[in-house]
């Protein structure tokens, strides 16, 4: 005797009839998925980049509470890195000051990445860094004349008013995460945190800055940078993708004109 049709459902939404199959959920197009993981991907560095200036300036609220002492991780490094001062270091430091700062740093090296993403048809990338660059100087100059920290007394460079943040710092960190998000590559990535992390120690060793201070800077030079991508992650990741796409098609052009032609078959 034939099962009734009921029955006959029931099982095929079984599997070998030991329990219900939840049916795939098919509500939610491609379109749907594509839209939430767009909202994903500007909320999460959009919050990384809210939290990194939080974080910023909590510590430079700290330090104006304690503006009568010194944080002990400060002294010891700066005990520590002022023994290494020599002919050596004083290059290492003075060049990485001219690199970070003046106009070498303020201008000439902006302008010339800048440049060379606009060689390489990249505009929305150049106007993305070029604006965090700025966003970044901004913050840290509004910051610095908020808190007015001192710098070190054994100071060896010329530098302007406000130890906290380190604007040299935080450009450096500025240029590791644009460049990092235009030219997604870990290698990319690894150089500009070396990069961030020589400034540091380079400020510090010039006695123009506080440990703490070059904290501050990266924090704020690599919230900054998120923070600008949200507005020109859509654009930038069109325009990588219509470069990758003319690139591709470059290639492929250029490997079907290099093919040997296939011999003729013999009669």
């Amino acid at each position: 005797m034939s099962e009734p049709d009921g029955t006959e459902a029931a099982r095929d939404a079984t599997v070998d009839g030991r329990g219900p199959v939840s049916a795939p959920d098919v509500s939610r197009d491609a379109g749907t998925r594509e839209e939430r993981t767009e909202h994903v991907g500007r909320f999460v560095p959009f919050a990384a980049g809210i939290a990194a200036l939080v974080i910023a300036v909590v510590l430079g609220i700290v330090i104006l509470l304690r503006a009568e002492t010194v944080f002990e991780i400060d002294e010891e490094w700066a005990e520590d890195i002022f023994t290494l001062r020599g002919p050596i270091g004083d290059v290492f430091a003075f060049g990485m000051n001219a690199l970070g700062g003046g106009i070498i740093g303020v201008f000439v090296v902006p302008i010339t990445i800048a440049v060379i993403l606009l060689v390489i048809r990249r505009p929305w990338a150049a106007l993305y860094f070029i604006t965090a660059s700025a966003a970044s100087a901004l913050v840290v100059q509004v910051l610095k004349n908020l808190f007015g920290r001192a710098r070190p007394e054994d100071i060896i460079v010329l530098s302007d008013f406000g130890s906290f943040p380190s604007g040299h710092v935080a450009n450096a960190a500025t240029i590791a995460v644009t460049i990092g998000i235009i030219v997604p590559r870990g290698w990319v990535w690894f150089w500009g945190v070396v990069y961030t992390v020589l400034m540091a120690i380079s400020r510090t060793y010039l006695g123009a800055h506080w440990i703490t201070d070059t904290i501050g800077g990266a924090l704020v030079g690599a919230g900054s940078a998120l923070l600008v991508w949200t507005v020109f992650a859509q654009r930038m990741e069109r325009e990588r993708l219509a470069r990758a796409a003319i690139i591709a098609e470059h290639n492929r052009a250029f490997a079907q004109s290099h093919v040997t032609p296939p011999a003729r078959p013999r009669e």
